[in-house]
């Protein structure tokens, strides 16, 4: 038997290492991309969700609601939902009704500062 260890020698560490990076500089920009994608969908269907309960409020009562509280209050929702792009439900913009008898809720969209995937503003969504 020789005195000869076995083991990886320097090289071959270094070559691993050098393939390890390259995949990582693919992966981890696809990868942080599809977390935005994610936030956009979550975002429309939160959209979605809250001008549908508006819409049912309106249908049952025939006025809007006052504030996003009351959709919850009367059980339209659950609770208001987070906007995930501005991580937060204080955030949300309201539109309120042109009627002056009734100027309750009439839409709602995100706050979010930035542009979507899409070129568009999260405030135009």
């Amino acid at each position: 038997m020789t005195g000869r260890r076995r083991g990886f020698t320097l090289v071959e560490l270094l070559v691993v290492m050098a393939i390890i990076a390259t995949l990582l500089t693919i992966a981890v920009p696809r990868y942080f991309r599809s977390l935005e994608r994610s936030r956009e969908a979550v975002l429309k269907q939160d959209l979605t969700t809250l001008r549908e309960s508006i819409d049912k409020f309106y249908g049952d009562t025939g006025k809007y609601p006052q504030t996003l509280t009351v959709l919850v209050e009367k059980h339209y929702l659950r609770s208001i939902p987070v906007d995930p792009i501005a991580k937060t439900a204080e955030k949300w913009i309201v539109v309120n009704a042109d009627d002056p008898e009734d100027n309750g809720v009439k839409d709602v969209k995100s706050g979010a500062e930035g542009m979507g995937e899409n070129g568009v503003a999260y405030v135009a969504w």
